[in-house]
């Protein structure tokens, strides 16, 4: 045999083995996943909240307590997460979001939101007006096509 074939069927076994890994872990992984869904399921609970502010920060600058810092994987403490303060009753808490709901959460507003743990997985009643969300501005591009259509006495595209 040749030297590239060998080298072609070392390569082809290196990434089987790859791919092999990888499925497993995947499977694992997703297995945790289900796991943890099912525990926040479990724990989750409707409570009326003011949410004072809403922003991106990283955890340790989050305000959170220090056990939640401790059990977060060491990874995840220098991203940036999607925190909540808000006002629970009396107590004023800094909550973790989900990022699917994050942009759906009013600013100094009341609502009702589904909670487990310090983790905002829901929010479902809305008091008060809600305020529409701003427009997406044009792109330069798109504005300068929208331009020369005009002028050509066609009708913009978008």
């Amino acid at each position: 045999m040749s030297k590239t074939v060998i080298i072609l069927l070392i390569i082809l076994a290196v990434m089987l083995v790859a791919i092999v890994v990888l499925y497993f872990l995947g499977k694992r992984a997703q297995k945790k996943q289900a796991e943890q869904q099912e525990q926040i399921d479990s724990m989750k609970q409707t409570v009326s909240m003011l949410i004072i502010d809403k922003k991106k920060m990283k955890l340790r600058d989050a305000g959170l307590p220090q056990s939640i810092l401790e059990q977060t994987p060491k990874m995840m403490r220098g991203a940036k997460m999607p925190v909540v303060k808000a006002k629970i009753g009396p107590q004023v808490m800094s909550l973790i979001a989900d990022n699917r709901i994050f942009d759906d959460i009013p600013v100094k507003k009341e609502v009702k939101a589904v909670i487990s743990g310090i983790y905002i997985t829901d929010v479902k009643g809305l008091h008060g007006k809600s305020e529409p969300k701003p427009k997406k501005k044009k792109s330069a591009y798109a504005r300068f096509v929208d331009k020369l259509q005009e002028k050509a006495g066609a009708k913009p595209l978008r």
